[in-house]
């Protein structure tokens, strides 16, 4: 139980600092553009929850965000690993392919928004394509060198006890190239986060970085920032889930690590 409250400690108290510092900063405050924190609070409910649940703004713009968002991201996850995993065993594939990923990992996922909305139009479809273009590239990158960097050895003795290629990439490549894939779904995260709110600041009509923008071009500043945190919460609340996931997923590989540091 005390380690569970440390750890509840441990990831609030920078949020909690952070939060402080801009209360105290702005306490006082007559800017026009940077309102008091308290101010920003006050118009916090009456922005996202204050009319019927079905017809608030968090309803209409909040939920249909991060449901895009996790649309475009699972369509990320699948095509990353399946791919990240054919073209990591594959010597000649990756031959193949290796200029063909350089030229798109040279290129800024934002910079892809005005190209895929020519292919996608401007509806739901494309905000999701933009997500999964742009978190697709952390995922199978890392899932190729992953999957490149599993022990020889390893892969010896597979095939010495004669296992079939289902169980082989399921038992031992899937497994031994989890880290790097982790580390590329984290990184994807963040992108995704991003291309989320870009997405819907063209020709959208709903969204939360719709909401935000209209409310900049509006002048309701307080209201502008309000949406600013809500887009904090949802990357602090998917922060937690993808940590909790990844600890479960990963918990063969901490306690060999483990073992490794009590050997040692």
């Amino acid at each position: 139980m005390t380690r569970v409250i440390r750890q509840v400690l441990f990831v609030v108290a920078l949020p909690a600092a952070l939060l402080s510092a801009w209360w105290l900063l702005t306490v006082n405050s007559t800017s026009f553009y940077n309102p008091p924190l308290a101010t920003i609070l006050g118009k916090f409910d009456d922005t996202w929850f204050s009319q019927p649940f079905g017809e608030s703004r968090f309803v209409h713009d909040v939920l249909p965000s991060v449901g895009r968002l996790l649309a475009g991201y699972v369509l990320a996850l699948v095509a990353g690993i399946t791919l990240g995993v054919a073209i990591g065993l594959s010597r000649a594939l990756r031959a193949y392919c290796e200029p063909v990923l350089e030229f798109f990992r040279a290129i800024p996922p934002p910079v892809m928004v005005p190209i895929l909305m020519l292919f996608f139009g401007i509806g739901t479809s494309m905000r999701i394509v933009v997500i999964a273009t742009g978190c697709l590239w952390p995922i199978l990158l890392n899932t190729i060198e992953g999957v490149r960097g599993i022990d020889p050895v390893l892969r010896d003795t597979a095939r010495v006890y004669r296992l079939g290629r289902v169980s082989t990439v399921r038992h031992l490549v899937l497994r031994a190239a989890s880290p790097q894939i982790v580390t590329g779904a984290r990184q994807a995260l963040s992108v995704g986060i991003i291309l989320m709110v870009i997405s819907e600041m063209f020709t959208a009509r709903d969204g939360l970085g719709f909401t935000v923008v209209s409310f900049q071009r509006g002048f309701a500043i307080p209201e502008m920032w309000s949406g600013v945190i809500i887009l904090g919460l949802i990357g602090l609340l998917l922060s937690l889930v993808f940590t909790a996931v990844s600890k479960t997923v990963l918990a063969w590989y901490m306690g060999y690590r483990a073992a490794q540091r009590g050997g040692a």
